[in-house]
């Protein structure tokens, strides 16, 4: 099971688009979305980074999704990255396994 978190902000080309046209390139997501859930994606949480969360990321969107393989994973990307997405938003990602709190605290140490 891979975890898929996403950061993002709108970038100027989305400020210029008209309230119509933001609309009309956001109504393309519902079909990619159901797309994706047939074929096994879990989307945990949408949400807005709130103004009071401590030592806050410089980002007002996330999202934390569960992917059942390495290569959904990347079919993902290469959909949002052909949709035009990062023309409109800057973005980061963090994905990687879900392991146990102890194998992660056992990469800490090791470092």
């Amino acid at each position: 099971m891979k975890i898929f978190i996403e950061f993002w902000k709108a970038r100027d080309n989305w400020h210029q688009l008209s309230k119509q046209e933001r609309i009309d390139y956001l109504g393309q997501i519902g079909p990619v979305i159901e797309d994706l859930v047939s074929k096994g994606v879990v989307f945990e949480a949408w949400g807005v980074n709130e103004d009071k969360t401590p030592q806050k990321a410089d980002y007002d969107f996330y999202a934390v999704s569960k992917l059942p393989s390495q290569e959904l994973l990347e079919s993902f990307q290469t959909v949002v990255e052909a949709s035009g997405w990062y023309e409109y938003f800057d973005q980061v990602n963090i994905s990687g396994d879900n392991i146990a709190v102890e194998s992660v605290i056992a990469k800490m140490i090791e470092l």
